[in-house]
């Protein structure tokens, strides 16, 4: 094991089947995650980046399953351990902040049953001391009148309260590792921006490991250290931030960044990337951003790229162009 790395993802392989194909949600991907980083993962809805987060926590349900790879946490491989010793890992060790905290929460128990959940079963915690803990996360994730608030149900709270209860169920256990799925999803921009400083702060207080999965690179740009970039499946490509925000060398990378509104005010027309994401039933032999980039060439239909090394700091493309040295196509940046 390298002791840098909290996770460690090797070709990781997720397979669905469906009635008239098998295909390949993840295909292939690797990364690893440092103790105290963030990482954030990008890409459109469809590329994989949940069924990543879904492959680490163990809760890919039929009829999908990983079929290659492996998953370290801490050096354990957790594609080998029992479901007994996943249940203590997970929401212990490791947790996750679910998309939609409309619905993520259960509208039939009281917020304070379900931050305590997790505190029983792990921690075996309960009566005064249950309580009080379950009022102490809510305070620390800024809900005021925590006390009466953990008697209250889901219904009663707006969404950035309960996104902010979501995050306190998953700090209840102190976690090495926190996987959010686009936390700040249908909250407006102040509420949005709040909760981000907030996953900042505890990340910070309690020497935190993270993993961010967004499709939004300015949110990217506000929290994470590494960035990987996902389409169709695979990788595309990865580095620190700022060299990608910088100069992006994988085209479906520049697109997105150019597809995001310059300033405030302007009036000028928003780019965006022609096409969608490709079902896995049209998934050719070649680059599978091929339909949709304005530098294809008769190699990117024919071979599928792999990550080409830029520099040794972990920047790498998948793009043919690269191979050949070509630089940033389209300048573009964020603050």
């Amino acid at each position: 094991m390298d002791d840098r790395y909290l996770l460690e993802v090797n070709g990781l392989t997720t397979t669905f089947q469906s009635r008239d194909h098998t295909f390949n949600a993840t295909d292939g991907i690797s990364f690893a995650i440092r103790k105290g980083e963030t990482l954030g993962i990008v890409g459109e809805s469809g590329c994989g980046k949940s069924v990543t987060s879904l492959s680490i926590m163990g809760l890919i349900k039929s009829p999908g399953k990983i079929t290659k790879g492996e998953i370290k946490f801490k050096g354990r491989d957790l594609l080998k351990v029992s479901k007994r010793e996943l249940r203590v890992l997970r929401g212990n060790e490791i947790a996750m902040i679910f998309q939609e905290p409309m619905t993520s929460l259960n509208p039939v128990y009281t917020i304070g049953n379900q931050i305590g959940e997790a505190l029983k079963i792990h921690k075996k915690a309960s009566g005064k001391a249950l309580k009080a803990r379950v009022i102490e996360l809510l305070q620390m994730v800024g809900i005021p009148r925590a006390e009466e608030i953990a008697g209250d149900y889901p219904h009663q709270l707006s969404g950035g309260m309960r996104q902010r209860v979501m995050i306190a169920m998953a700090m209840a256990c102190q976690p090495e590792l926190m996987i959010a799925d686009e936390p700040t999803t249908a909250l407006d921009v102040t509420i949005q921006a709040q909760i981000l400083q907030l996953m900042k702060d505890l990340q910070k207080q309690n020497n935190m490991s993270m993993m961010l999965i967004t499709h939004d690179l300015a949110v990217v740009s506000e929290v994470c250290d590494h960035v990987i970039v996902m389409y169709a499946g695979k990788i595309v490509e990865q580095g620190l931030v700022r060299d990608i925000l910088d100069s992006p060398r994988h085209p479906y990378t520049q697109g997105l960044l150019n597809s995001l509104p310059k300033s405030a005010g302007s009036e000028r027309r928003l780019n965006y990337i022609p096409g969608y994401v490709p079902p896995p039933s049209q998934w050719g032999q070649g680059c599978r951003f091929v339909d949709r980039c304005p530098h294809a060439m008769d190699k990117c239909r024919e071979q599928l790229p792999p990550l080409f090394p830029i520099d040794e700091a972990g920047r790498a493309a998948a793009c043919w162009l690269v191979e050949k040295g070509g630089q940033a196509l389209v300048g573009s940046s964020i603050g």
